[in-house]
């Protein structure tokens, strides 16, 4: 496959090699004869070739629209572009009334073969040859649609349809071949390899309408001339007979100039016809065809020079070299293309490719016209790259150079580097996509003495390819540290991928300036000679002392946590959350057996009890999740929760901070409607937002390394967005409401001369801490390994935040004491059986209004005594 791909690659120079080389007779290739035997052949060289051009409106002329066609490099030799966007252009080859072509019934036993090389451009639904009918009236059709395409043979007689799929060709060259007969049937050859067939075909129920003999490229066949083919057709040949596998794979390795042999077998002769064939790729000049068999051995890659063999060695005009140019160019547009071309093969791909072009352009800029006493110019621009010829006489004046001259990337020379004691020549090439072609580079396949140290992480091209030559070499400083020194500005060109690799913080980013290194004989990257001397993670400014090809390479490397913190953080986390579990289990035992009394029957406890609920099964669920394998069900499914009752967490910390802002700064809304929006905001915003993350990104659950949700497509932030919330609206409520606490305090301090009231005000914060959430802060802290001590702070406050909520609200907290205390008084009355004596009422029920002696109405689960509302959750203090 290697060594073929390399024949592959060398042909696809041919087209502008051969233009130069000397015309010579060609050796017979058995393909060619093949081709001798076609009964119709349309080289599409040129408009003359085929009987008419028609437009939609009917006119025949070679012009469609105002425009010519365009002719465009082909396979073999040249093919025409139709741009059936711009008005329906298509080619019209004749009517073939009553011949095998527009009808296979009138084919014989031998059957037919079509054939056509085709460079496809579009993906909407379109005819790409026809001939026959309406769809098919009679006849044949090859269509393609987004989705995939067939060819197809009808016969409106007995209704019979032959049909095989195809894969629709993208833009790059492709040969399709199909032949039929009444015996075999429909076989379609892509590349000479047979891809789909349909040996006995079947009864269709459609009819066609009339039949439409005419036989056309690029549109339907039925007069309304709609849907028209954007792409370039090339080659087009009919026998009327069906072609043998060997025969098929002679005349396509012919057509690409595959394999030269000598004229061994004599030339059988049949009329052929349209225009005569014109000079192919296969006849090939003797240099070439010698450099090809002595030159392409598997230890090669490109036989550079047995393209320097076929330039010429004289003087080449200023429109021959830009014709040259392109022409190289395109050809290695046409490579980057090649189907076959695999990720393996894509790096010794492109380094081959820029090293002939170089050696190429070198070749072509020093044999350019000479002007004595002026500099000639040439530049231009294709879809492969920029590119500038210079060539300057002895003693021009040069202050400094720039490639290119516009734009936000370039190299410059300054003047001084260059002598000018002899005609100097520069060639300058900006790459508009080779840098895509460099997948992942293996850092130890470099000479980069940094990236090796991370021999693990892969390295990306981080901008575009550029080039700069001179002859002679400028003379520049050997120390980066000194003068002249050659200039690069890149800027960064990352894909989406890789920006999200930049901008995580948790990654640190290395930029290299490197340079194609051929003295192996094979581009390696490396950094020496070149500096990183200024730039951001948009651009970067390069130093270098030689000129050659440079890029930016980029190597992202995580910040890892060693191995000892990590057990410390795990170790940490288990602990902290088994004390957490069973604390908030005492607490939610406590909350239930005290619900009887008053003063535990308020608002503020019934929100305590379900942000205690909510962080307790989050925390066990947290627990379990460790023993499931990532990917799979049960992972996916404990992801789900493990996001439900962590926001749902989340969601009572913010409930905490508005409760405690309506009863210390501003009271708002009934106790009704607070009871419903604070049950809103627990649990039924956290559902929310789960089913519309699962419902988008399902499958960013459990996928990674954990049962949570995935960092890499940004589902995380469906967890991280509404936290991040929380934490910015309970800070502000907090400062608020220390502000008031320290104001009290400070009031109290000058009245009563209270040394306790700045504790007070530290208590209070330090009450309010674990119910808000505000030590999350310390997970968004951190950012990198630098940042450890905020994770073993973020691990302890976080892990022991049940145990802080049971320590402050519960075992600390007065009212509850108080409450327990009078619960236990009742048990023991009720254990010892004396019904008759009067209990003394509960503290709580005299604020309330209730005598003793009498039964205290039953309240509301939520309190509404107005004492409440200004009460702060501060017992503990």
């Amino acid at each position: 496959m290697a060594f073929c791909l390399r024949i592959r690659i060398f042909t696809a120079f041919v087209s502008f090699i051969k233009v130069y080389a000397q015309v010579a007779q060609a050796q017979k290739h058995p393909g060619l004869e093949v081709l001798d035997t076609a009964s119709h052949y349309w080289p599409l060289d040129a408009v003359e070739g085929i009987h008419e051009l028609w437009d939609h409106n009917g006119n025949r002329s070679g012009y469609i629209n105002g425009s010519n066609i365009n002719i465009v490099e082909g396979m073999v030799n040249k093919g025409i572009f139709l741009n059936g966007d711009n008005g329906g252009t298509f080619l019209h080859f004749g009517n073939y009334q009553n011949t095998c072509i527009s009808d296979p019934n009138l084919c014989g036993p031998e059957g037919i073969t079509f054939s056509f090389f085709w460079k496809n451009h579009e993906s909407a639904s379109r005819f790409a040859v026809a001939s026959g009918g309406k769809v098919i009236s009679n006849g044949f059709s090859v269509y393609t649609n987004p989705l995939g395409g067939y060819v197809e043979f009808y016969t409106r007689s007995n209704k019979h349809r032959w049909r095989a799929n195809i894969k629709v060709p993208g833009p790059y060259w492709t040969h399709i071949l199909f032949t039929w007969t009444k015996k075999d049937g429909l076989k379609v050859y892509i590349n000479a390899t047979l891809t789909a067939e349909n040996k006995n075909g079947s009864i269709s129920e459609e009819t066609y309408g009339d039949p439409y003999p005419d036989l056309v490229i690029g549109t339907a066949n039925n007069k309304r001339y709609s849907h028209y083919v954007t792409g370039a057709f090339d080659e087009f040949v009919i026998w009327e007979k069906a072609l043998s596998p060997e025969n098929i794979s002679l005349y396509y390795n012919a057509t690409i100039a595959w394999d030269m042999v000598s004229e061994t077998t004599p030339r059988i002769s049949k009329e052929v016809i349209s225009t005569t064939p014109m000079a192919r790729a296969a006849d090939m000049s003797p240099p070439v065809i010698s450099s090809l068999q002595e030159e392409l051995r598997p230890t090669d890659f490109l036989p550079v020079q047995s393209f320097l063999k076929t330039l010429p060695n004289g003087t080449i005009s200023r429109n021959t070299a830009n014709n040259l140019t392109q022409g190289l160019l395109r050809s290695v547009e046409e490579m980057l293309s090649f189907p076959g071309l695999t990720e393996q093969q894509s790096t010794p791909v492109v380094n081959g490719l820029v090293k002939t072009v170089d050696r190429v352009m070198e070749h072509v800029v020093t044999n350019l016209e000479d002007s004595p006493n002026s500099l000639i110019s040439l530049d231009g621009t294709s879809f492969v790259a920029d590119y500038s010829l210079m060539k300057l006489p002895q003693n021009f004046e040069l202050s400094h150079y720039r490639f290119p001259t516009e734009g936000k990337s370039y190299i410059s020379v300054p003047g001084e580097a260059f002598a000018m004691e002899s005609q100097t020549t520069i060639v300058g090439l900006f790459y508009h996509n080779m840098h895509s072609y460099y997948k992942e580079i293996s850092p130890v396949k470099t000479r980069i003495n940094e990236a090796a140290d991370y021999k693990d992480h892969k390295i990306h091209v981080a901008s575009c390819l550029i080039s700069l030559k001179v002859e002679p070499l400028p003379a520049l400083s050997v120390n980066l540290s000194g003068a002249p020194l050659i200039k690069i500005v890149l800027t960064h060109v990352l894909t989406k991928e890789q920006q999200d690799q930049v901008q995580n913080q948790s990654n640190k980013v290395f930029l290299y300036c490197a340079y194609l290194d051929y003295s192996s004989k094979e581009g390696v990257w490396s950094n020496e000679g070149c500096v990183r001397a200024d730039g951001n993670m948009t651009y970067s400014v390069c130093l270098c002392n030689h000129l050659t090809n440079f890029a930016i390479l980029m190597q992202v490397v995580p910040l890892k946590i060693s191995t000892g913190h990590k057990v410390a953080l795990s170790t940490i986390g288990y602990v902290g959350c088994s004390i957490s579990i069973f604390c908030l289990a005492i607490t939610l035992v406590t909350f239930a057996v005290l619900s009887s009394v008053s003063t535990i029957r308020n608002q503020r406890y019934h929100i305590h009890a379900n942000l205690s609920f909510a962080i307790l099964v989050a925390e066990i669920l947290l627990l379990i999740s460790a023993r499931f394998d990532p990917g799979t069900l049960p992972c996916k499914v404990m992801a789900v929760l493990l996001h439900f009752f962590f926001l749902s967490a989340f969601a009572w910390m913010l409930v905490e901070g508005l409760h405690l802002y309506s009863m210390v700064i501003k009271v708002f809304g009934s106790e009704d409607s607070k009871h419903f929006y604070y049950y809103g905001i627990g649990w039924g915003s956290p559902f929310l937002i789960c089913v519309v993350s699962m419902t988008s990104a399902l499958d960013s659950y459990g996928k990674v390394d954990n049962c949570w949700l995935s960092l890499q497509n940004g589902a995380i932030w469906a967890f991280v967005a509404p936290a991040l919330f929380v934490i910015v609206v309970n800070i502000g409520i907090l400062i608020s409401v220390t502000r008031i606490i320290s104001r009290i305090s400070g009031e109290n301090y000058k009245v009563h001369g209270d040394a306790n009231a700045v504790k007070l005000t530290i208590k209070a914060v330090a009450v309010l801490l674990p119910i808000l959430g505000i030590s999350w802060i310390f997970g968004v802290l951190v950012v990198n390994t630098q940042s450890l001590p905020f994770l073993y702070i973020f691990a302890v406050f976080n892990s022991l935040q049940g145990f802080f909520v049971f320590l402050f609200h519960c075992l600390l907290n007065s009212e509850v004491r108080a409450a327990f205390k009078h619960k236990t008084k009742v048990w023991s009355l009720t254990s010892s059986s004396i019904r008759n004596i009067n209990v003394k009422p509960f503290n709580s029920d005299i604020m309330n209004g209730h005598k003793e002696g009498v039964t205290p109405t039953k309240m509301n689960t939520w309190d509404k005594s107005t004492n409440s509302a200004n009460r702060i959750d501060l017992s503990a203090v």
